[in-house]
């Protein structure tokens, strides 16, 4: 009875999300081809990196193309779900090969890969540059300086998963802490302000390492857990056809790490509304903004 409990209280959040991405966008794929035509419903993580590019994204549109954009911020699942039934345009942060070939899989005939928007994703254990270890199969030797653990994030998260299959595969003595995006870098700011050691779940694109010399502990080759890839912006099927202006600047955005770290950054330390923000780096880069431009 508690399984199935849980399991209905699942449905009924999931029912919930759709309901939110799908209630705010029926005219997203109704009104291509007429006067909604410059129009734009875009969905996103809110992970630090889709959250600063999606907001840019906005307000170029809005500023430079004459848009009218909504942006919504969803879990990864109904994101993909909202774009493969047409109720969004785009999901703005799709991790290949590794992180969500199966959704791509699973909806590959109802959503088409605009290209790549950033080059060179990693994800991994992430240490300060001062730390003595470099591998992670030197850890175990390490073990007191980190007082065994592991900082993490949220418990669900594929970077969590992967790090208690890491945790297996290279016998570390060591305990995974979950906790959250925000706590994690707030734990990392503390430890690098003391010297102390630590280690974080961290991935890259994102704004800490524009903040503090960090670096990935190496992966031998026999065990070899996480992988390099680049982040797409995946469209619904007929985008291309319906709104191929959009479709052409979302095919056409993409950034450098530096370029993205800055914006991220600048957005992490300010404390005005992210589309201010975003805003004034539109203007700091006309030159990569005109790049997009179709």
């Amino acid at each position: 009875m508690k399984k199935r409990i849980a399991t209905w209280a699942g449905m009924i959040a999931a029912a919930g999300i759709m309901a939110g991405l799908t209630g705010c966008s029926q005219q997203a794929g109704t009104s291509a081809g007429g006067d909604e035509a410059k129009s734009a419903d875009l969905v996103y993580v809110n992970w630090a990196e889709g959250v600063a590019y999606t907001h840019l994204a906005k307000v170029v549109l809005e500023d430079k193309l004459g848009y009218e954009v909504n942006i919504t911020a969803a879990d990864v699942g109904p994101a993909y779900t909202a774009v493969a039934q047409g109720d969004k345009d785009a999901f703005m942060e799709t991790w290949l090969p590794v992180l969500h070939k199966d959704y791509v899989d699973q909806f590959k005939d109802q959503i088409t890969d605009l290209g790549h928007v950033y080059e060179g994703t990693q994800s991994g254990l992430v240490v300060p540059a001062y730390v003595k270890a470099t591998k992670i199969s030197e850890l175990n030797d390490h073990k007191d300086a980190f007082d065994g653990k592991i900082t993490g994030i949220d418990a669900g998260a594929g970077i969590m998963k992967t790090t208690e299959q890491v945790i297996e595969t290279y016998g570390l003595d060591f305990k995974l802490v979950p906790s959250s995006g925000p706590a994690m870098t707030a734990a990392l700011d503390k430890a690098v302000k003391d010297q102390e050691a630590i280690i974080v779940t961290g991935w890259r694109p994102h704004w800490m390492f524009g903040r503090y010399d960090l670096r990935f502990l190496e992966q031998d080759e026999d065990k070899m857990m996480w992988k390099t890839g680049n982040i797409h912006i995946m469209g619904r099927k007929n985008l291309q056809a319906d709104k191929p202006e959009l479709a052409a600047f979302l095919s056409s955005m993409f950034f450098t790490d530096a370029q993205l770290a800055d914006l991220m950054l600048k957005i992490e330390e300010s404390d005005e509304d992210i589309e201010d923000v975003a805003r004034q780096w539109m203007s700091d880069n006309p030159d990569v903004i005109a790049s997009w431009i179709p």
